[in-house]
């Protein structure tokens, strides 16, 4: 009887996340640094998230782009994760605040449409150190 590929890979993956731990450690890679990710301070009614959600979102998790810093959505109205409480002077949205390690590496201030948008987000990721791509690409979060 063979085992269904979805059992396997459950099964298979706190393997994969040991053996990748233990790369990490070897390399001296730190694995309770949490990876960059892209928060999109949003609220309901706002006619520029609706852009952004019509010209991006769908394709943004399968960019290289959000797959080094994935999306990560929070309403402006609503109260403040406490691992975001340190970002001060979000008053419009969207706002995009690229996060690294719990700080702020950078933001944009609105939409300004598909095209400067992919360009500005480049240039704050531009700001990323090279080094941190082992555990994101393989799938472990620190």
């Amino acid at each position: 009887m063979t085992m269904p590929r979805a059992k396997l890979r459950r099964r298979s993956a706190p393997l994969l996340t040991a053996a990748l731990i233990g790369i990490s450690v070897v390399l001296g890679v730190s694995c309770t640094a949490k990876a960059a990710e892209l928060v999109m301070f949003e609220r309901v009614g706002c006619k520029w998230c609706r852009a952004w959600d019509r010209d991006i979102s769908e394709v943004y998790p399968r960019t290289q782009e959000g797959q080094r810093a994935p999306l990560r959505r929070v309403d402006l109205d609503a109260e403040r994760p406490s691992d975001l409480r340190e970002i001060k002077g979000v008053r419009y949205t969207p706002t995009f605040v690229l996060i690294d390690k719990g700080r702020e590496v950078g933001r944009i201030a609105g939409y300004p449409g598909e095209a400067f948008f992919w360009s500005l987000l480049g240039e704050l990721l531009e700001r990323l150190p090279r080094d941190q791509t082992l555990l994101r690409d393989s799938g472990v979060s620190g």
